[in-house]
């Protein structure tokens, strides 16, 4: 039986991993409206990813016994000054999930949850990737700048992504 301040914990992370999708979306929207349809394409998918992840925890927490607890999700912004902006709050937004997911990681490693700790370590990796991948583009956009041609090869390449 998984501990109920663990419980609390991964409740937590399933309301920021919702949090992340609905911000991502946001990011999209704008993207779109400045006409970067790849880097809008990116960011929708990236949206639908961390709501896979939100319901990896959903899917965990009822597995254990525990209770989903649901909460509101805060309005993002709208606006951003660039799309290097859109990307360095990305890195810091994935920077900051993965304190989250490690705070949770300490708690059962203290706690001697292994089952806990097992079901973690998918998103410890995951969030090495989100962000090295994070940082890749803000170092890809910070190199084009403002340049016009740069930004529209940039746009190209990120709406290659492909769904996982």
């Amino acid at each position: 039986m998984v501990k109920d301040k663990i419980v609390e914990a991964l409740n937590h992370q399933l309301n920021s991993e919702l949090f992340s999708s609905y911000k991502y979306l946001a990011m999209a929207a704008y993207l779109e409206n400045e006409n970067l349809s790849g880097f809008s394409h990116w960011m929708q998918l990236q949206s639908q990813e961390e709501y896979g992840h939100a319901m990896k925890f959903y899917g965990y927490i009822l597995q254990v016994g525990g209770k989903v607890n649901l909460q509101n999700i805060t309005a993002s912004k709208e606006t951003w000054k660039s799309v290097s902006d859109v990307f360095e709050e990305t890195l810091k937004h994935e920077q900051e999930v993965t304190k989250s997911i490690y705070d949770i990681m300490d708690l059962t490693l203290a706690d001697k949850d292994h089952a806990t700790s097992i079901f973690l370590q998918w998103f410890v990796n995951e969030q090495v990737e989100e962000e090295a991948t994070a940082d890749k583009i803000l170092k890809k956009i910070k190199l084009v700048g403002d340049t016009k041609n740069g930004l529209f090869l940039l746009d190209r390449e990120m709406g290659m992504r492909a769904a996982k």
